[in-house]
């Protein structure tokens, strides 16, 4: 009789955790490409405050922010004084920020930015370049929701000069997470489009969530949009369901347009 009790108990105890694996979580989540903060329609004139009411328009849960400036003289420029743009948008934002830097520049950095809701444990990873160019960089977000199941949230900038860069950084990337059994997203500006080898490469171990929703409209540039180079990339080891895409049409702060989905996963 006792040992039956113990086995019933045990099985009770099970069932809450049992559910909440069960059950779908649902995200937001956005990428968008900055241009440092300045409106490039506008020169002189900061997009902060633009930028700020979209992601508290959105409200997404991870966020990924590309050519980002940390403390330089350029941000002073147009904006009076030098700023760190992760920490005001986190801040403003109520999230958690991250900056990766991938090179010095101005007296202070440049490189990208992560915003999460949840408590995460964060890293920069430095990205190869091969052929020279510009440095690049991915930042990481490592989040543990209170029912045990675990995300990794990356967003990135490869290189806008050669396809050679382009091509190792995704190897890069996916040999980072070679090996992650929880789910992973990559997002960001690629500079490839779908043609190219960067991309092929990604696909294999990565879902597009713009295919897998059919919302393949051109992201850049924002005043005329020619071709697709900004991205949300869904690790393929984990059962998703994008519910939503969009490619933000007529949000005009930035020379890109932001993306957006919302997906969940088991």
């Amino acid at each position: 009789m006792d040992k039956l009790l113990i086995v019933f108990l045990f099985f009770i105890l099970m069932i809450p955790n049992s559910i909440a694996q069960q059950h779908p979580l649902e995200l937001r989540i956005m990428s968008y490409n900055i241009y440092h903060g300045e409106n490039p329609y506008q020169r002189g004139t900061s997009n902060m405050g633009d930028v700020t009411a979209l992601i508290k328009m959105i409200k997404p849960d991870f966020l990924a922010l590309q050519e980002v400036d940390s403390m330089t003289l350029r941000t002073a420029g147009f904006a009076g004084s030098k700023l760190d743009l992760t920490d005001i948008w986190a801040k403003s934002s109520g999230m958690n920020g991250f900056f990766a830097k991938a090179i010095d520049f101005s007296e202070g950095g440049y490189g990208e930015a992560v915003l999460v809701r949840q408590n995460a444990v964060f890293e920069s990873v430095s990205l190869p370049t091969p052929m020279g160019g510009e440095g690049r960089s991915m930042a990481v977000a490592h989040v543990e929701f209170e029912d045990g199941r675990k995300i990794t949230f990356a967003g990135t900038h490869l290189c806008h000069e050669f396809e050679e860069n382009r091509t190792a950084q995704v190897k890069g990337i996916k040999d980072y997470f070679k090996g992650y059994s929880h789910p992973v997203v990559v997002v960001g500006d690629f500079n490839f489009e779908p043609l190219e080898g960067g991309y092929v490469l990604m696909s294999e171990d990565f879902l597009d969530a713009a295919k897998v929703f059919g919302e393949t409209k051109n992201t850049y540039p924002t005043d005329q949009p020619n071709i697709r180079i900004d991205y949300i990339w869904l690790v393929k080891n984990a059962t998703w369901h994008v519910k939503d895409f969009q490619v933000m049409e007529g949000i005009a702060h930035s020379d890109h347009l932001p993306v957006y989905t919302v997906v969940s996963f088991q």
